[in-house]
């Protein structure tokens, strides 16, 4: 079992779909050890901003990390990222392959 510092999390955010900003993100994250892997995948997203429905592609990621970095992940992500008011959150992973969960821990 791993300690509550090396706890597997994954974290998500969404970033504009156009651009490369998600992609430079994602690339920054794993060069600098905060992530093991991020996943983008476009999405279709309908929320409410500042009174108005809106309904907008987003490039979501995935970003499975470690409770110790997780401080380190929002930094970096709130610094790159272009909204006001980003989507930053973190979810434990309840259980998953052995060898994946410490290939993760490995890259952190």
């Amino acid at each position: 079992m791993a300690s509550p510092s090396n706890e597997c999390i994954l974290m998500l955010t969404t970033m504009p779909q156009e651009g490369a900003q998600a992609q430079s993100l994602a690339r920054q994250l794993v060069e600098r050890r905060l992530a093991a892997c991020v996943n983008r995948m476009r999405i279709d997203s309908t929320y409410r901003w500042q009174g108005a429905i809106e309904d907008e592609p987003e490039m979501l990621l995935l970003i499975k990390t470690t409770r110790a970095r997780q401080a380190e992940v929002q930094q970096a992500v709130l610094e790159a990222h272009p909204y006001d008011v980003p989507e930053i959150i973190a979810v434990p992973i309840a259980d998953g392959s052995d060898a994946y969960l410490q290939w993760l821990r490995d890259s952190v």
